[in-house]
């Protein structure tokens, strides 16, 4: 099964939030999907900043991203 990262993404850096390994790419978009709806709970501050999960995989190929938003 592959492995996937998954950052937090701004205009200025990425900040790693870990590593999994799933099935295949559809449970990263899932996983990527929860998370940004999580931080949008939990962060609601990062709402207006752009924010967005980025998955990528083992060699940091960019597969998706989803911008935090309620």
């Amino acid at each position: 099964m592959p492995y996937f990262n998954f950052d937090l993404v701004t205009d200025e850096r990425l900040d790693c939030q870990g590593g999994m390994i799933l099935e295949d790419t559809d449970g990263a978009i899932d996983k990527a999907n929860s998370l940004a709806s999580e931080l949008s709970i939990a962060r609601p501050e990062l709402l207006a900043k752009g924010y967005a999960v980025r998955v990528t995989d083992e060699k940091s190929r960019e597969l998706y991203r989803k911008q935090v938003a309620p």
